[in-house]
This record gives C-alpha cells, sequence and structure tokens, in this order.
C-alpha cells in the first residue's frame, strides 16, 4: 500500500492547498495530511481549529486522513509507514525553499522521497499569508 504524507501548517488551509491533496490522494492509496503545531510560524489558529477546518475541506476524498505532527516531518512518515512526502509548488519562489528541504530530510531519511504538485495554473497566486491578511481588513 502506497503512502503519502502531505504537511504543512493550514493557516488556514488554501483552495490550492485542497487542489494538491485531492490530485495526490489520485496517486496513492492513502494520503495523510499532516497538519503541523507550526511553532516557528506562530499560527493564528490552534491545532484543534486547523485540523478541524482541514478535515472538513477534505472530507470528500474516502483516502485522505488528517492528523496533527510536531517535529520532523520525515519522523512522522517513517511512523506511519509512508515513503513520499508531497508538496505543492506555486512557482519559482517555492523551489529554491523546497530543494533545501529535500536535501536535508534525505540526510535523516534516505528512504523517504519527495513528490512536487505544480499549483494549478488559476490557484498558484493565493497563500495562507494572502488568505489571512484579506480575512483581517
Amino acid at each position: 500500500m502506497a503512502i503519502a504524507i502531505y504537511p504543512g501548517t493550514f493557516d488556514p488551509i488554501t483552495p490550492g492547498r485542497v487542489d494538491v491533496a485531492e490530485r495526490a490522494s489520485r496517486l496513492f492509496d492513502r494520503l495523510v495530511v499532516a497538519v503541523a503545531i507550526g511553532r516557528h510560524k506562530a499560527p493564528e489558529r490552534s491545532l484543534d481549529q486547523r485540523l478541524a477546518l482541514v478535515r472538513e475541506a477534505l472530507a470528500h476524498l474516502p483516502n485522505v486522513e488528517v492528523e496533527g505532527f510536531d517535529g520532523l516531518v520525515v519522523d512522522f512518515a517513517a511512523a506511519r509507514g509512508a515513503s513520499v512526502l508531497v508538496r505543492g509548488l506555486r512557482g519559482a519562489r517555492d523551489v529554491g525553499d523546497e530543494l533545501a528541504m529535500v536535501v536535508t530530510n534525505r540526510r535523516i531519511a534516505a528512504g523517504i522521497q519527495t513528490m512536487f504538485l505544480a499549483a494549478s495554473e488559476d490557484l498558484g497566486h493565493v497563500s495562507s499569508t494572502v488568505v489571512r491578511a484579506l480575512a483581517r481588513s
């Protein structure tokens, strides 16, 4: 059974993130959307709130599970028996940061691969930062 992990803070989950989850769910037997506690990003919503929002947004995907996690995503993936991390790319600005994470993750857990899914052309401009800013105004 092919298991993949789709990690993020999801503060909030955006339409682009839903799109990536939908497409990834068609590629794997099981997709675990891993919602990070995210201390380094200081999320505006609690972990429980973000878990509830992600579960609601992805409820239509029967092979998707949503779990919270703390620590390294590769450790979480290994504990779940996953062999792939799914990452979304909005554009060239994301590539450098993502590739740096790939190198680090390979050094920690060589057996876990990273797969990138490009954002859909109509959703690539949307980020959680923009959504939070619009919600505040």
